[in-house]
């Protein structure tokens, strides 16, 4: 759920338009190396608070191998198109360098918008990895790209430590007093919880179901977050 441009919430920049899409991106392309051969693989990604890209990998996957002797790589995701035409759907390539990372909360944001992957998670063969962006390429359609440098891609850093010091107690608080407005933010019936917040935005989820909500701007700390879920929630 992408916030639409009003006038206090204009056309997002390239940089954020990238960072929307990386935030609600649940499928992507890795792009590893073996011997100077490229390799392209599917991936389920998640992102940290910090936007660092979080991937839940097998040690016996063709990828894993490349990352172990080669940890540069990129990350390719899609959204949806406007039109017919694929050449339409907005898309990032985000190159960086990928790591293990071992970081019970890293994990449990990577569980909490793929819960699916509980059941290979304990496996001692799967590792968190994550990719911290270096630069990349916005496409916001036909003809409109944009480089990007790592700064773009970087939030800022006092908000990110605020907005999860709090994480924890704006969910529990929503998933608890507020589960009719969570079903109007998601906008559909169900017994919707809170999983995931950021200064970027929130995951909704009933079920396996997990769905991106995103505020109309970046937020600083959790006065924005409340502000922007009385304001989802009223027009929902």
């Amino acid at each position: 759920m992408t916030a639409e441009p009003t006038a206090d919430h204009p056309e997002p920049s390239p940089a954020l338009a990238a960072r929307r899409l990386l935030r609600a991106a649940r499928a992507a392309t890795l792009a590893s190396a073996t011997d100077g051969q490229p390799f392209a693989s599917l991936v389920t990604p998640a992102t940290a608070p910090d936007l660092s890209l979080l991937l839940l990998l097998s040690d016996l996957a063709a990828h894993t191998r490349h990352l172990r002797a080669e940890p540069r790589c990129a990350l390719l995701v899609v959204g949806e198109a406007a039109e017919t035409n694929p050449q339409t759907a907005p898309r990032v390539t985000v190159t960086g360098l990928a790591g293990i990372v071992d970081d019970p909360a890293l994990t449990a944001r990577y569980m909490a918008v793929h819960p699916y992957a509980a059941m290979y998670a304990g496996f001692a063969d799967f590792h968190l990895w994550r990719i911290r962006p270096e630069g990349g390429l916005f496409v916001g359609g036909f003809a409109r790209a944009a480089r990007l440098r790592a700064a773009d891609l970087r939030c800022d850093a006092a908000s990110v430590a605020a907005v999860a010091a709090a994480a924890g107690a704006i969910m529990d608080h929503c998933n608890q007093d507020h589960p009719d407005a969570l079903a109007r933010i998601a906008g559909s019936p169900g017994a919707w919880r809170m999983v995931a917040v950021d200064v970027d935005g929130c995951d909704l989820a009933v079920g396996e179901l997990v769905v991106r909500v995103t505020w109309g701007a970046p937020v600083e700390g959790p006065e924005g977050v409340r502000a922007e879920l009385v304001r989802l929630a009223r027009r929902g």
